[in-house]
């Protein structure tokens, strides 16, 4: 009798039943058609990559992450052509989402840990500082993660292809058609946008900080 097989984890969907530019035009039209078949078409795939994204938690959490993710997916698509940079796109998303979160519960545990600890006379200020220095990088990480995902989804790929996947620029521009120059020139101009963004929020951040102590 042959043994019974591991059950595997949902394929990537080979295509949604309309086309990409259709699909993702109708969603962020907001109609309520194409909901449906965004839902139909991606949910086990978004849910797979829901678990990955959160270190495969329990199914509510995951589930939490990807309600989170098609909330923001609603309301931030944009119509693409790729269904290969729709999906990267919506990878990005469930990333973002997880990653909100795992920083949410990670910041609430590390306060009530040194909260305990304080109270206990077993953490002194510097570790405290530290605990909540480490909790600025994550947080900051999110709001890059959240910046990102609301770039053109042409440009998310890029990004991902070049620094997430380590790709060069000539491998860029053979993929996409376009010259090195110009795919250089969006993404050296999509960092710096970063970069000023980053800048402003982060010193509204301390000075507000600041301004409460």
């Amino acid at each position: 009798m042959a043994e019974p097989r591991e059950p595997r984890e949902p394929r990537e969907p080979k295509g949604p039943t309309t086309s990409t530019r259709d699909l993702t035009a109708a969603l962020a039209a907001g109609d309520e058609r194409a909901v449906e078949r965004f839902y139909r078409d991606y949910f086990d795939w978004l849910l797979a990559q829901s678990r990955r994204a959160s270190g495969r938690r329990d199914e509510s959490f995951c589930l939490d992450v990807l309600q989170d993710a098609v909330l923001r997916v609603l309301r931030t698509v944009r119509a693409v052509e790729s269904e290969s940079q729709f999906r990267a796109w919506l990878k990005l998303v469930i990333q973002t989402a997880a990653c909100d979160r795992l920083r949410s519960e990670r910041r609430r545990q590390t306060h009530e840990l040194a909260a305990a600890a304080i109270g206990a006379g077993q953490m002194n200020a510097a570790a405290a500082s530290a605990a909540d220095k480490a909790i600025g990088r994550d947080e900051q990480l999110a709001w890059l993660r959240e910046q990102i995902a609301q770039l053109d989804p042409h440009l998310v790929q890029m990004i991902e292809w070049r620094f997430g996947q380590r790709w060069t620029l000539a491998r860029i521009s053979e993929k996409l058609g376009l010259s090195i120059g110009t795919i250089d020139g969006r993404l050296r101009r999509a960092l710096r946008d970063l970069r000023a963004k980053a800048i402003e929020e982060f010193e509204e951040c301390e000075a507000s900080e600041d301004s409460n102590a």
